[in-house]
């Protein structure tokens, strides 16, 4: 998984750039993955302003709005890649665009559901949902 992040300044300097614009770099992109036959899934995030969060610290939980702790903590979108490799999915995140000072990529791989016990009865239960929703 690649998780997009960006600094209050790095995002502030796109502001200016016309959408239509980032939108011909995003689509060179992801163009080039879903040929390459490496996009899972792609997707971007609504302003942070506009979420809220949960905070599990007391109990009840407490649910604040907008965006919690430093901007370097939020993220903005993500892709989901299917690589053989960690050094594949860095090559892939070197040629994203919209890179650049303040911005940055965290890599992290997606678990499947193989690498858990198989005869937990909650494992059992998703690995049938996913089965009849097709995404096994």
């Amino acid at each position: 998984m690649l998780i997009m992040r960006a600094t209050d300044e790095a995002f502030a300097s796109f502001q200016d750039v016309p959408f239509e614009e980032i939108l011909e770099a995003m689509g060179r992109f992801n163009d080039e993955m879903i040929s390459a036959g490496v996009l899972v899934a792609a997707e971007g995030l609504d302003d942070a302003e506009k979420g809220v969060v949960v905070d599990y610290s007391s109990e009840p939980p407490v649910v604040t709005d907008g965006p919690y702790g430093e901007t370097k903590e939020l993220f903005g979108g993500f892709y989901i890649l299917d690589v053989a490799s960690q050094e594949e999915a860095v090559e892939w995140a070197k040629k994203a665009p919209m890179a650049g000072p303040g911005m940055k990529t965290e890599i992290r791989r997606v678990t499947s559901i193989d690498e858990f016990p198989q005869d937990n009865v909650w494992i059992q239960k998703e690995r049938a949902w996913r089965e009849a929703t097709g995404q096994l």
